[in-house]
């Protein structure tokens, strides 16, 4: 049986990585960011550019084709806020929950609770660039709800659910509708006429 191709995941976030590696299962091998690398500086305006600029770093430094998504999570009473700024809302040093908070303060009183979450995935190397979009609509809880998942997941309720949050559900729920597990569906849909070992760059 043949091993399936390998690539490198940018993320240095260990959750963002177990959703990848789930998702992907079986159909690439996805290794981890190299210890040492040094941090990427995501000063792009927007998702792909710092995709890009993530996925490009660690190809280099690796050597191999490099998996990278941005995320963000677009709050239409916001203005779209917080964005390209979701994982860094409250600060650059920022958790999970104190950007939570922030996004619960601000939407206080709020009545139009409508978001859309918005992954960009990106693969650099090898063959050269592939990128892929996935979206997910819904809106954001009053309160955090749900022990699962990571970021803004407790609060994001996906429209194409039962009401729960992305939190509340399992993991293979959540990657059924989720905007990164469409994001990387897509990218495989992108690539299946040369299949995925384009993927395989050494």
């Amino acid at each position: 049986m043949t091993s399936p191709p390998v690539i490198v995941a940018a993320t240095a976030n260990p959750a963002k990585l177990s959703e990848i590696r789930e998702i992907l299962d079986g159909i690439l091998e996805v290794l981890p960011r190299p210890p040492g690398l040094p941090d990427v500086s995501e000063d792009a305006p927007d998702l792909v550019g710092n995709a890009r600029l993530k996925a490009n770093a660690v190809a280099i430094a690796t050597g191999r084709s490099a998996l990278a998504d941005d995320t963000g999570l677009e709050v239409a009473a916001l203005g779209g806020a917080p964005g390209v700024r979701s994982a860094r809302y409250a600060g650059d040093d920022a958790t999970d929950a104190e950007n939570v908070t922030l996004l619960l303060h601000r939407m206080r009183g709020v009545t139009d609770r409508s978001a859309c979450f918005h992954t960009v995935v990106i693969v650099a190397g090898g063959s050269g660039e592939v990128i892929s979009h996935g979206l997910c609509e819904g809106t954001i809880a009053t309160e955090p709800r749900g022990g699962g998942g990571f970021g803004y997941d407790p609060v994001f309720v996906p429209a194409e659910g039962d009401g729960r949050t992305f939190a509340e559900m399992s993991a293979g729920e959540k990657h059924g509708m989720s905007h990164r597990g469409r994001a990387l569906r897509g990218l495989l849909e992108l690539v299946a006429g040369d299949g995925v070992e384009r993927f395989d760059g050494r």
